[in-house]
């Protein structure tokens, strides 16, 4: 995967060409992050159709990121979301398009579950989105037990 330096603790994902794809891709084989078991993705509600709605370089970042969470790896740009649940993280993109998240649950052993995909447009993140992702967690921790 390719990064381009943007600012202070900013990257933004460039699409590479399949050269560098195999590239990248040979260094996750290197470091053990290929080797390790893929967890299946799981969406909850309309979290899929959230995602793909999203602008196609959103879609690709956001898509690298939760592949990456996916062999167990840590995103590049993450946060906890102790206020939806135990165990829940937030994922961060921005580009030129606005600020993207994917909420998401990966401390199960079966799969990670993503919870809630949006656009960002205030500083803060909104408490309907925090509220939606919640109620998507309590309904998931509910369906497991």
């Amino acid at each position: 995967m390719a990064w381009e330096r943007r600012g202070k603790n900013e990257t933004k994902a460039r699409r590479p060409d399949d050269s560098t794809t195999y590239k990248y891709l040979h260094n996750y084989i290197n470091i053990g992050i290929m080797t390790r078991h893929m967890k299946p993705l799981r969406f909850i509600d309309s979290s899929q159709k959230d995602l793909r709605e999203m602008p196609a370089d959103a879609r690709y970042a956001l898509g690298v990121e939760l592949m990456i969470v996916q062999y167990g790896g840590e995103p590049s740009d993450f946060k906890p979301m102790p206020s939806v649940g135990a165990g829940v993280y937030e994922i961060r993109y921005r580009d030129a398009n606005g600020a993207f998240r994917v909420i998401y649950a990966a401390k199960f052993a079966e799969a990670v579950y993503v919870l809630h995909a949006f656009q960002k447009k205030t500083q803060k993140t909104p408490k309907p989105d925090i509220d939606l992702a919640a109620l998507r967690y309590k309904k998931l921790i509910g369906g497991l037990k």
